[in-house]
């Protein structure tokens, strides 16, 4: 695998392009599947009716748990926006003739990908609260309804901000908030334990020592936000990372997480794409491993995962960094069809996840102002290389000589063509309307 991964993809640019898209749509796939158990254990838990006698359960206790079941349910018509808009995009994708504009393309439903797959763990983990707050309410009566919505809306408090960043779509904060997780899933571990212990403890001190007994017996059987990657085959299994897992009396003990080949295979070419990136693949991994799996001290990705994704640039070239490690701080970003024609190209096709405003790359300082003519825009426009002015002339004269409007792909081709001139990298950022 490791030497798949070092040795590239056979079949040169077209085939990688087909690969990646494979590899997207796989992980729409394992996200959507995840997200339709949750959407289908979220509707058990609203519908199961509260027990006869007390009037206990998340959908008894006079409603007022109401809220934290709306508060799952709302987070579901965004994680499914987000995987409709990426398998559209793949589509589009496949329909374009320039294989380096397919890859950005694809490059562009990352941050939805990345958005479904972290918003995905946080929300089974939400669940994993739910579920425990039902069999409390239900088997525990020493431990306070009262108690224990304050405790639901602590920890609900806590999760928002990050869930609404994964819900913005906006690339800068699914980033981060994706490389945050594992922290967030830590001390979510943590607010899970304390309420388990909380409800044990209230029953023991009300002197029912068998009913404690059999309510922490059921509780067990609660998941403990051990959340889980995409579902694979079990076949090929690969050894990646080293997580460290709290034992018996805190101590810290060393063990190895295993994922499939084909997960790796998978993830190694998105990757490889610059569809997601390599923190947000470690935070997984470390989610994974049981939200304690930690970089190495220089910031690198654990050992195993590196070895197993293969030893390529791309994979050598990222850390386990912040924002500004990243790049992502002060370069501009530049509107590769010029935001003045932004109607001229809305009539061509380019309307909602085809935005121009999807179609924007960082550049640096120098660069941006080389392709514009210099500091001085209104001087830049008499140039007649200057990037907007030039790749209008293009496209009009295309369209000249068509004797009818391009079509979208048309367009891509042909800015594709010319970003290659520019030497302007095939690797787009959402920007912002004005």
């Amino acid at each position: 695998m490791t030497e798949a991964a070092s040795g590239g993809v056979a079949g040169g640019a077209a085939a990688s392009a087909s690969q990646v898209r494979d590899a997207v749509l796989e992980a729409v796939d394992d996200v959507k599947g995840s997200t339709d158990n949750i959407a289908s254990t979220l509707s058990t838990l609203a519908n199961r009716p509260p027990t006869r006698f007390g009037n206990r359960g998340l959908t008894g206790a006079n409603g007022v748990f109401t809220g934290n079941l709306d508060h799952a349910s709302n987070q579901l018509p965004w994680l499914h926006s987000a995987l409709v808009s990426t398998t559209a995009l793949v589509a589009v994708a496949g329909e374009v003739g320039n294989a380096d504009m397919e890859l950005g393309i694809l490059r562009m439903a990352g941050p939805r990908l990345q958005s479904a797959m972290f918003g995905s763990m946080l929300l089974a983990a939400w669940l994993d609260f739910l579920t425990l707050a039902d069999a409390v309410l239900r088997e525990c009566s020493a431990y306070s309804a009262e108690q224990l919505l304050m405790d639901l809306e602590r920890v609900q408090r806590r999760m928002e901000p990050t869930l609404a960043a994964f819900s913005s779509g906006d690339a800068e904060q699914v980033e981060e908030a994706a490389t945050a997780m594992p922290e967030l899933m830590g001390q979510l571990t943590r607010e899970f334990g304390a309420i388990r212990d909380g409800a044990r403890k209230a029953t023991e001190q009300n002197g029912k020592f068998m009913a404690a007994a059999q309510a922490m017996e059921m509780l067990t059987l609660v998941s403990t936000l051990k959340v889980s990657l995409p579902r694979l085959p079990p076949a090929a299994p690969a050894t990646v990372g080293v997580s460290l897992v709290m034992g018996s009396g805190g101590v810290m003990a060393g063990s190895q997480l295993v994922v499939s080949a084909e997960w790796v295979e998978m993830i190694r070419r998105l990757v490889q794409a610059g569809v997601i990136s390599i923190p947000a693949v470690s935070a997984a991994v470390r989610i994974h491993g049981g939200q304690v799996m930690m970089a190495q001290a220089n910031g690198d990705l654990p050992e195993g995962l590196r070895d197993a994704l293969g030893d390529s640039p791309e994979v050598r070239g990222m850390r386990v960094t912040g924002k500004a490690g990243a790049g992502m701080s002060e370069h501009p970003k530049h509107h590769v069809m010029p935001k003045e024609r932004r109607t001229w190209f809305e009539e061509r096709g380019f309307k909602g996840d085809m935005d121009i405003d999807q179609f924007c790359v960082r550049l640096e300082w120098a660069h941006h102002e080389a392709i514009h003519g210099g500091g001085n825009w209104r001087l830049g426009r008499m140039w007649p290389n200057e990037w907007n002015r030039m790749i209008m002339e293009v496209l009009q004269q295309a369209e000249r000589r068509a004797g009818q409007m391009l079509t979208r792909n048309e367009i891509l081709n042909i800015v594709a063509s010319r970003m290659k001139r520019y030497g302007i990298p095939m690797k787009f950022t959402q920007g912002r309307r004005r």
